[in-house]
């Protein structure tokens, strides 16, 4: 005869299935009913905090902790400890945290062989060296916390070992060593090795590191292993609005900029209920949008939302200034960052100090920046650090008076950017090849750079660059109307009743780039309708 299966198996069997709710619902049942081991109150709180319930995930953490000391398990207790220290750090309560970093380095000293257990205790004080600027002592302890796993055979201690000495390895300059290590603690993850929390920290991390490298094609295989992997945790909280942040930022990189801001919508409602790592993405790439599509004040404001989690919003902030013409302030700015910036975010930043510094009118700083973007770093060379580079040396080379030299390298940053399916990158280069053009006095080349440049902006929505091209051209948005030559060619298909399916059919577009742009015309020309629209238009002679 089978015997009812209890609350504790229905726990742990929704545990291994990834059911969460379920798994808490059942563990905090058998708990009440009869009490859990230690081992089982870790699983508890291991999915309350997944589930972004923090304070009942700490509770039990500290549960476990405190049995594992009456069962004289002292590496339980010290590993939990570990753990406290980390949840704790990320909730900002850093006493707390110091309390239980003393508290396991007491239990380690008590120990005869502490095991496994120095190693997890190695991890916090390795990312208070990592991230207090010292990466050198960083790498150090994540390498003897990445021995302690592979001597015992742990999996979750070995994958995090891996990932921090990465991480460190990509912060002293090294990225092809860096990259390796992270290939390889993901190798665990996909194959299932790790435990839930140690892989959405490891998931995540990564992906970060992919942005600080500049590489787009390790940046999307993980992002959408990370998908797949939330997905198939529909009730999980914690990394869930990272992995949100992190698709925006592929979606802005590509041009999809309504999509970016829906995830990023949904980042920010996750960092309030048991996300917070996501909330510096999900606000700063929202100023990112914001500031693209002219919106300066929200951009601001979402910049100094992500500024409350201790991150600077740079480069996003200072190129704000920039556009706000405060570029004594931009350069200032990013200025001070470079000089603290460890070698994987300066050039993280070289791009931006670039057009800064040429706005500010100090070439040779420009120069300098341009030369250290360009200078090859490990063995790989990534194609968006190529366009990067390339797009901010044609920008030099005219300042330098050299348009042929510059228009060589615009139209290979062009290519790069197009191979990377950038909008953006490649309108911008597009300014730069019409640019060069002009003082080549190919004026019918400068105007077809200029023209396609101008569309490119104005489907994506990037208003401020569109008014610069215009600029360019002597042209002014409000000469005879407000509206963009494409908002122009909306509005005359729209006079003729095309509808946006239509519309996007003729124009080779999306029908979400038309209904935008159906959007900003009435915005625009401060009517409700599209037959105001066109009284409008017919009223002001636009669609001769």
């Amino acid at each position: 005869m089978t015997m009812p299966a209890t609350a504790l198996d229905l726990g742990r069997s929704a545990f291994s299935e990834r059911r969460w709710s379920d798994a808490l619902d059942c563990l905090a049942r058998a708990d009440t009913e009869g009490g859990l081991p230690a081992r089982d109150i870790e699983l508890v709180a291991s999915v309350a905090m997944l589930l972004g319930k923090e304070p009942e995930g700490v509770a039990y953490l500290t549960r476990a902790h405190d049995e594992y000391l009456t069962m004289g398990d002292m590496a339980g207790a010290a590993r939990c400890a570990a753990w406290l220290v980390l949840y704790l750090m990320n909730l900002g309560e850093q006493a707390r945290g110091s309390g239980w970093l003393s508290r396991a380095k007491h239990l380690l000293d008590g120990m005869v062989d502490p095991e496994e257990a120095e190693g997890y205790i190695l991890i916090p004080t390795a990312l208070r060296a990592l991230y207090g600027g010292n990466p050198d002592t960083g790498n150090e302890l994540f390498s003897r916390a990445l021995a302690l796993g592979q001597r015992f055979h742990d999996p979750d201690l070995t994958a995090l070992g891996q990932l921090g000495v990465g991480t460190a390895r990509i912060t002293l300059g090294f990225p092809d060593e860096g990259l390796a290590f992270l290939d390889e603690a993901m190798v665990a993850v996909s194959a299932g090795e790790v435990s839930p929390i140690p892989s959405g920290i490891i998931y995540c991390a990564v992906i970060g590191s992919c942005r600080l490298t500049l590489d787009v094609a390790r940046a999307h295989e993980w992002t959408a292993a990370l998908a797949r992997w939330c997905g198939q945790q529909p009730d999980m909280v914690m990394f869930s609005g990272q992995c949100q942040t992190h698709r925006a930022e592929l979606f802005i990189l590509h041009g999809a900029w309504e999509e970016a801001l829906a995830a990023l919508k949904i980042a920010q409602d996750r960092s309030r209920h048991g996300d917070p790592e996501a909330t510096w993405g999900a606000w700063y790439f929202q100023g990112e949008l914001f500031r693209l599509t002219g919106r300066d004040e929200e951009a601001a404001s979402a910049y100094a939302k992500a500024a409350e989690t201790g991150f600077e919003a740079l480069p996003g902030l200072a190129l704000l200034l920039l556009r706000q013409h405060k570029e004594a302030q931009a350069q200032t700015m990013v200025r001070r960052a470079m000089a603290g910036a460890d070698p994987a975010n300066r050039r993280r930043l070289l791009p931006s100090v670039v057009e800064i510094e040429l706005a500010a009118g100090d070439l040779e700083a420009a120069r300098a920046a341009a030369d250290e973007l360009a200078a090859p770093v490990g063995e790989a060379c990534r194609p968006l650090e190529q366009a990067l580079a390339a797009q901010a040396e044609a920008a030099v080379l005219l300042a330098e008076g050299n348009p042929q030299a510059a228009l060589a390298a615009a139209r290979k940053a062009w290519r790069l950017w197009y191979s990377l399916e950038a909008p953006f990158g490649q309108a911008s280069c597009r300014v730069l090849a019409g640019r060069s053009c002009m003082l080549l006095a190919d004026h019918d080349s400068a105007a077809m750079e200029f023209e396609a440049a101008q569309a490119g902006f104005a489907d994506l929505g990037a208003t401020p660059a569109v008014a610069d091209v215009l600029e360019l051209t002597g042209e002014t948005s409000g000469d005879a109307s407000p509206l963009t030559s494409r908002e122009l060619e909306v509005l005359r298909l729209v006079a003729e009743g095309g509808a946006n399916k239509t519309i996007a059919r003729s124009l080779y577009l999306s029908e979400k780039t038309v209904a935008r742009h159906v959007s900003n015309i009435l915005t625009k020309l401060a009517v409700p309708s599209r037959v105001a629209a066109t009284r409008y238009a017919l009223d002001h002679h636009l669609l001769s």
